[in-house]
């Protein structure tokens, strides 16, 4: 005979698989936050950056952005595991001291 399936029980874990993801991920990106040195930004600010780059149609800009961040992210790897901690291995614990720099010459146009 078929054993019965606990369908609540399954669904449980699942959400709280789901929270436990959620819960990984905004730590994840405080860590990016704080690596950058974007929490010497107000929040006010912080959120009309990434307002802009979410809004932003400008491809070039957008790729700019990808490449600084990709430089970003091997220059902490090669200074001891730096990219490791934000991808949730423990805490970034290197702040940048030019974070005025983020916006680079790439405006939103």
């Amino acid at each position: 005979m078929r054993k019965v399936r606990d369908y609540d029980a399954e669904l449980k874990a699942l959400g709280d698989k789901a929270r436990a993801l959620k819960a990984k991920r905004v730590e994840q990106l405080g860590q990016l936050v704080t690596a950058t040195g974007a929490d010497a930004l107000d929040a006010e600010t912080l959120a009309g950056v990434l307002l802009d780059a979410i809004g932003s149609k400008d491809a070039s800009a957008k790729e700019a952005w990808r490449a600084k961040g990709a430089a970003f992210f091997q220059r902490r790897g090669r200074k001891g595991g730096g990219a490791a901690a934000i991808d949730g291995s423990g805490a970034a614990t290197e702040p940048r001291g030019d974070a005025a720099d983020g916006s680079g010459s790439t405006a939103n146009g």
